[in-house]
């Protein structure tokens, strides 16, 4: 009997011993076919979900913010891809206060982009297109985290939805984002110069005036104007007579003032671009659209209402490589 149960447990032992055999021999073998394709597909994964993410980010600078996605074409290519990060970033927060029917609900969503900001540098970005590719911008260019809450803020603050009270408001406003956007722009294009950031600020100040007069038929038919107050009681002219679409002179005298302000802060900024490094011109091709639009408000006696100001200028992709080649602003 003892025999039998040796000889039983000698057999189980040798199956044991048989089974782990095969099971060391095998399973290598098995983890070796199996692990490339794991990873195979894990790169595919990702790079789509990356193909994603910057196609999200170029189709939306593209249908709103038309002018930029032009101007970041022309930058650098290790540049393209963050600027185009940073402008997808500037038209969503842009269209938060057109796009809520409530104050409290933008600022539910400028707190989602403050703690997204926060979670960005701290290499835990939200699972959304926007955030991820500015996430990788971030690192990539080191770029200035104060810049981007910055934008928030001054966004933020214009969901009160009301008319700049002076010009001073409007510069202060323009400052705050467009000229925060430019100083992030030359970062990813690794210029720190003094020069070219007193250039960002004065182009920054130009767009910010210049993007309200452009929007000021869009707002009117909304009945909603926020051209400066002081500038339109200087010349007598009310809210309604914007909301109107009025073409009277007083009018025209309000846009002709905002307008030269704009051209002021153009001409300071080219005042002392023999300073500025040439490599930051590409950052500043904005220069150019806001100029287009000046020398088309001015010849048609600085109406604001009327319809050539509404169609886009063909020449344009044209004249921004032109000076892009240049190296000029």
């Amino acid at each position: 009997m003892r025999l039998v149960n040796m000889a039983s447990m000698s057999v189980k032992h040798g199956l044991l011993s048989t089974k782990s055999c095969l099971h060391n021999k095998i399973l290598p073998y098995f983890i070796c076919i199996q692990r490339p394709t794991e990873v195979k597909c894990l790169r595919a994964s990702t790079n789509s979900s990356n193909q994603h993410n910057e196609k999200y980010c170029i189709d939306l600078v593209r249908s709103r913010d038309y002018d930029g996605f032009l101007s970041a074409l022309l930058l650098p290519e290790a540049a393209r891809r963050s600027a185009l990060a940073l402008r997808a970033f500037n038209v969503e927060l842009a269209q938060v206060k057109d796009s809520v029917s409530q104050k409290t609900i933008g600022l539910m969503r400028m707190q989602f982009w403050r703690t997204a900001v926060e979670e960005i540098y701290r290499d835990d970005p939200p699972l959304q297109p926007i955030s991820t590719e500015l996430w990788k911008a971030a690192r990539t260019h080191t770029l200035t985290k104060r810049w981007l809450l910055r934008i928030i803020s001054e966004r933020e603050k214009d969901l009160e939805d009301r008319a700049y009270r002076n010009l001073q408001e409007l510069e202060a406003y323009s400052e705050n984002t467009q000229s925060s956007l430019l100083y992030l722009l030359l970062e990813t294009i690794g210029i720190k110069d003094v020069h070219a950031d007193h250039a960002a600020s004065h182009i920054g100040k130009a767009h910010g005036i210049v993007t309200c007069l452009r929007a000021t038929p869009y707002n009117s038919r909304r009945r909603r104007v926020y051209l400066p107050m002081d500038i339109c009681m200087l010349h007598g002219v009310s809210q309604e007579d914007f909301i109107r679409g009025s073409r009277e002179q007083n009018v025209r005298d309000v846009v002709y003032d905002i307008a030269s302000q704009a051209h002021v802060h153009l001409q300071h900024a080219r005042s002392f671009s023999k300073s500025v490094p040439a490599a930051a011109s590409a950052a500043f091709l904005q220069t150019v659209v806001l100029e287009d639009y000046l020398q088309r408000v001015r010849k048609v006696d600085f109406d604001v209402f009327h319809p050539s100001l509404q169609k886009r200028n063909p020449l344009l992709p044209l004249q921004l490589y032109f000076r892009s080649w240049k190296e000029t602003y």
